[in-house]
Order: C-alpha cells, then sequence, then structure tokens
C-alpha cells in the first residue's frame, strides 16, 4: 500500500500505440506489470508533492488503495498538467490513471474517462498578508494569478474582467508569485491555498468562490475494467472509513459529507 514514487517525465514501458502490455492480478489491463502507474503534474500540496525524496499527498494515498486492490504497487509520473487534462497521456501509455487534483468537467470528459468524484472543491482567492483586497470586486486594475490550463484561470477570465491576468505553469510559482508582490492576489482550489497559507503566515485565504467542483481520477476513455476497478477501491474506502483517515491526515479534520 506504500506508493513507489518514480518521479521521471519519461513514459513507462508499455506498447508504442498506447495499449496495455500487462495486467493486474485481478486480470485488469496495465500499462506495465505488477504497477499502476500514476500520471500527476507536481507540486500540489497536500494532493501530491515531493518531501523526501518521495512523493507523498493525498491523491498519492488514494491511488495506493486502488493499487494494494489489484494487487500492484504504484509508480508516480511528474508530467505537465496539460498532458493530463487533454488525456494524452493516457493515450500514449505513458500512464494507467491521472491524479492531479483534476475536476471534472464536460471539456475533460470528451477527452478521457473519469471515476465516480472523490473529492469536493471550489476556488479560492489568496494574496499577502495585510492586503486590502477580499474579493474578485477588489482586483480592478491589479494583477491577478493563475494556474494554467486549470479551472482557476477559467473562472478568473469569467468573473475577474476588470484584472490583469498572469498565467503561471505550476502551483509553486503561483504561490510565490503572491509572496514576492509580483501578483496582487492567486487564485486556485481552495485546499491548496488553504494549506499553503496555514504554513505561510505571510499570506491568507480571504474569499471562497463557491463553484461547486468535483475531482475526478482519470483513465484512457474505454478503459471500462479498470475504471471500474477504480470505482470499486473507491466505494470501498469511502464504506470501511479508510477514506476519512486519509482525509484527516493531509487536511486535519474529517470531510463534512
Amino acid at each position: 500500500m506504500i506508493a513507489a514514487a518514480a518521479l521521471a517525465l519519461t513514459a513507462c514501458g508499455g506498447g508504442g500505440d498506447g495499449a496495455p502490455a500487462a495486467t493486474s492480478e485481478s486480470g485488469v489491463p496495465l500499462v506495465q506489470e505488477g504497477t499502476i502507474t500514476t500520471c500527476t503534474h507536481l507540486p500540489y500540496k497536500p494532493f501530491q508533492f515531493s518531501e523526501g525524496g518521495e512523493i507523498v499527498g493525498f491523491d498519492v494515498d488514494v491511488v495506493a488503495e486502488i493499487a494494494a486492490d489489484l494487487g500492484v504497487e504504484q509508480e508516480i509520473i511528474d508530467t505537465p498538467f496539460e498532458g493530463i487534462q487533454t488525456g494524452e497521456d493516457l493515450n500514449t501509455g505513458k500512464c494507467d490513471i491521472a491524479a492531479a487534483g483534476m475536476t471534472i468537467t464536460d471539456v475533460r470528459e470528451e477527452a478521457l474517462d473519469f471515476s465516480d468524484p472523490y473529492f469536493d472543491a471550489s476556488q479560492a482567492l489568496m494574496v499577502k498578508a495585510g492586503s486590502d483586497i477580499a474579493s474578485l470586486a477588489d482586483l480592478a486594475g491589479k494583477r491577478l494569478g493563475v494556474q494554467q490550463a486549470t479551472t482557476g484561470e477559467i473562472y478568473a477570465q469569467e468573473n475577474a474582467t476588470d484584472a490583469e491576468l498572469v498565467q503561471f505553469e505550476d502551483l509553486a510559482l503561483l504561490q510565490t508569485a503572491v509572496q514576492t508582490g509580483q501578483v496582487d492576489a492567486a487564485i486556485n482550489d481552495n485546499g491548496v491555498l488553504y494549506d499553503f497559507a496555514n504554513e505561510n503566515p505571510d499570506v491568507e485565504v480571504v474569499a471562497e468562490l463557491d463553484t461547486g467542483e468535483q475531482y475526478g481520477l482519470g483513465v484512457k476513455t474505454g478503459s471500462t475494467e479498470l475504471l471500474d476497478a477504480v470505482n470499486a477501491s473507491l466505494e470501498r474506502i469511502r464504506e470501511d472509513g479508510t477514506y476519512d483517515a486519509l482525509y484527516e491526515k493531509w487536511f486535519g479534520t474529517t470531510p463534512t459529507s
């Protein structure tokens, strides 16, 4: 049940056409024998991040439970988020599953198959501590940082039209931009911004934007056996209390529903 964290940017041993090259003990097709290969994008703490040379986090532990049910280990590949959300990494056989704090959207569902939702999220606004910015309405003429290819960027494009949007490739760059004053505020998922603010008193989350988002795990379109196995594991950890324990481990509280 311990994730094997292989931090890499290269594809893992599947067929060149993206077809699974092996199966799990339960007969589910996988890219590599004895391994479920996970594509993610680091850092996205507390969902996935590097600590002490190992990739850890809530998503990592959730997929580790799926791996255990399949009788395999987990290998993790850090790859750009764009290749995850477009389904490219799944289609080319780089990985079996995408776990990247990824919101289920209609556009993404055209590119990959999602599991049942496993996490509820919304957008949030983070600023430097003591800032007079308290909402999107206060950002007229100011610089708002967004992470590229995310639902936060889309929300800002639609709802912060008076702000200058500044795009960052990953979460860490976005968060640092707030601390250093490169931007006046940043928008991203509430879980990651609250986690960062709790550890960095020089920033604070001033608003939550109720977007009603839900995260899903992604698999290649048509991977019915794997998707069924993923959903079965998600149902199992909900029922036996594992999900609540993992949630409390990474978020310091139990889920509200």
